[in-house]
């Protein structure tokens, strides 16, 4: 929407609300904001600044107009107490306020009526009286414990008005399918404009008013909701006003058309801070607000025109309303169902650092609405988001960085660009993360690589950490419950001592290798006929699985929290993968039987795909089944089932100890598991 467009409306939005909304003040605050200016006090907005504004959209208007505005502040200031308490009635009713509370919201009402004239004729009086009468102030205070909330002030109604979730934003969602003829039509045709603004403002009140039910909503919302003051309880009080006092709609067709005379042709000179995108027409110069559709697309909401760019910065600048419309069209579209994920496309985006703020407001709607996930993906990269784990605002920035900060440190071949990543909560760095952030990466200069070698790498004080990560398409995704700087590369990794197991083990051992799911043994060997341990066996499992988690706790006696593999069977035991000799006991450097690591294969994969089945005749293909333990026998047959293991001439050795060349072929074929 243009800026004139954006001007127009906001004055629809304080003439129609000022001549309508019984005992609102109209915030002093809210007038200054309006026109631009800091309001460090009342006093703000007298400043020569704003004053300089307003007399410059008063001189637009016609002597006709003026006198429409004149018309509409005697009659409502004229009206009796009985006449304002009919045409609020719907409202009144609901608040059953006491005889000298109803006199203090009529005299109220007149102040803020007479307001709609006053200040377009430099008069500011009656503002700071409306924002710091006592009566005022008292019966707000009064209304706000009828209603259980906190408190309720004239700001509040400001940003009812005006604010992300406020009337202003719903009028110009509205409206921004419409051209500025169409919208100059609208505010100027006589026949028509009582019918179309109404219900416009119908509309917009109505869903600022569902503004409740989210943690942060708006007061007046919560206040409205609270007293089961109902939307057709404000559209039949609008109609009143309508009809009692016909001099309204004049008044509001006169402040709009004013205003758009004001500005129309305004040329506007953008903010070296915050340009926005330019108007692709030229025209006179006006600065075009981008246009979207929350609700088009249930689960991708397109926000690419709402990203502007700063130098080699790009920021997406939310509007919190747009965000819960989509939200609400993803959950109707997916009625009963949970893990839902809102995704925000930011298309192509010529910028090296990309910044993605989500309020607070847009953190707890989503939480209440039961959205489990917001993705934002921009260039081929998509960066998944648990928002359950956040109470706070919380700001995600990726930044495609030099190529030097990987190949400088190894000569692995690159397969995706570099990528740092950062996430502030609450304005505060953030680097770990109780549930894993999952960021899937665009692969590029794939041709003669190996794709099953390719592994997300971590930097980390000069030196990389293979982490793994599963291909897709032409991605790889991998968790991350650590944020730092990312690459994918082709791990070749090799071992000296494995031509005894290469036959049916090697590729198997070079591709675990490579995910850095498992690990030599030094010099350049991987001692495939060793035996693994059940610290060495958790690691594995938890690396190739992608499910670290620095937040896990475990309690066994024997695992030091120094220890390397303490991370690991904390995952493990958090997740019930494995579990300890005793409640106290892990036992973490005795050997792993092939029963027990089937077992463990098997309940990690159940953890992931909870729906995968287990068939009843998996264990009479090994001639030995009547060896495997009692509490066992489930995990091997669902390993069984799933070709996770298999056994050797009709038999499954379940009690014999496995070797590494083992678990790395069984880490493969979990790797792989579908």
């Amino acid at each position: 929407m243009s800026l004139k467009k954006k001007m127009a409306v906001s004055t629809l939005a304080v003439s129609m609300a000022a001549a309508s909304v019984a005992g609102f003040p109209f915030s002093s605050k809210g007038l200054a904001e309006h026109f631009g200016v800091s309001t460090a006090s009342a006093a703000a907005v007298t400043n020569a600044g704003v004053k300089a504004k307003v007399e410059k959209i008063y001189a637009q208007l016609t002597e006709t107009e003026r006198q429409a505005l004149l018309a509409y502040e005697k009659e409502a200031g004229n009206i009796s107490a009985e006449i304002f308490e009919q045409i609020f009635q719907p409202v009144l009713s609901k608040l059953a306020l006491e005889a000298d509370d109803l006199a203090t919201a009529h005299e109220a009402f007149k102040s803020v009526s007479s307001v709609v004239y006053d200040v377009y004729d430099k008069d500011y009086t009656a503002i700071k009286a409306i924002r710091y009468d006592v009566k005022n102030v008292d019966l707000l205070k009064k209304i706000a414990d009828k209603a259980g909330v906190k408190n309720l002030t004239a700001d509040d109604f400001n940003e009812f008005l005006f604010g992300d979730k406020g009337v202003e934003a719903e009028l110009r969602a509205m409206i921004s399918n419409k051209s500025t003829n169409e919208l100059l039509n609208l505010i100027a045709n006589a026949s028509s404009t009582d019918e179309a603004l109404n219900t416009l403002l119908d509309e917009a009140v109505t869903k600022v008013l569902n503004h409740h039910t989210v943690e942060g909503g708006l007061t007046v919302s919560q206040v409205v909701y609270n007293l089961n003051i109902t939307p057709g309880d404000i559209k039949l009080s609008l109609k009143n006003l309508k009809d009692t006092i016909p001099t309204a709609a004049p008044a509001v067709k006169a402040l709009a058309l004013a205003y758009v005379r004001a500005y129309i042709n305004e040329p506007v000179t953008p903010n070296p801070e915050n340009p926005g995108p330019s108007n692709p027409s030229g025209g006179n110069g006006t600065v075009t607000t981008p246009v979207t559709n929350p609700t088009a697309t249930p689960g991708l909401y397109d926000v690419s025109k709402l990203v502007t760019i700063v130098g080699n910065k790009a920021t997406l600048k939310l509007v919190d309303a747009d965000v819960l419309k989509a939200f609400d069209a993803l959950v109707a579209a997916n009625a009963g169902k949970t893990g839902l994920t809102l995704t925000l496309n930011l298309g192509t985006v010529n910028a090296a650092t990309v910044e993605v703020p989500l309020s607070k407001a847009i953190i707890e709607a989503a939480k209440a609405k039961g959205i489990a996930n917001i993705a934002i993906t921009f260039n081929g990269l998509t960066v998944t988001i648990p928002v359950g784990q956040f109470s706070e605002a919380i700001t995600l920035t990726a930044s495609t960085v030099a190529d030097t900060t990987v190949s400088s440190i190894s000569s692995l071949k690159l397969a995706s660009s570099v990528y740092e990543f950062d996430l502030t909560v609450g304005g505060v760095a953030t680097t770990t993360f109780k549930q894993p952030i999952i960021i899937k990466l665009p692969l590029k200069n794939t041709e003669g690589l190996d794709k099953e070698l390719l592994s997300v790498a971590k930097v980390v004080y000069g030196a990389l950490q293979f982490q793994g990560g599963v291909l897709d398409g032409e991605h790889i995704v991998e968790p991350r419950d650590t944020f730092s700087s990312y690459a994918v590369l082709e791990n070749k990794v090799s071992f000296k001592d494995v031509a005894s197991v290469q036959a049916w083990a090697g590729r198997q051992i070079s591709v675990v290798a490579a995910k850095g799911a498992i690990e030599g043994v030094g010099n350049g060997n991987f001692a495939p006929k060793s035996n693994v341990t059940r610290a060495e066996f958790a690691k594995m499992l938890i690396r190739a699985l992608n499910l670290e988690n620095n937040s896990a706790k475990q309690s066994f006696g024997d695992v030091s929290s120094t220890a390397w593999y303490a991370p690991y069977v904390a995952v493990a035991a958090e997740k019930g993968i494995i579990t300890g000799r005793s409640a106290a006991k892990f036992d973490p450097n005795a050997t792993i039987t092939r029963a027990e690591m089937a077992t463990m294969i098997s309940r990690a994969v159940k953890s992931i795909n909870p729906a995968t089945t287990t068939s009843v005749s998996a264990l009479s293909q090994f001639s030995d089944a009547g060896k495997i333990a009692a509490s066992l026998k489930d995990g091997v047959a669902f390993a069984a089932s799933n070709n996770l293991v298999i056994g050797n001439a009709g038999k499954f050795s379940p009690n014999n100890t496995a070797t590494r060349a083992e678990a790395a072929v069984i880490i493969y074929r979990t790797i792989n598991f579908k």
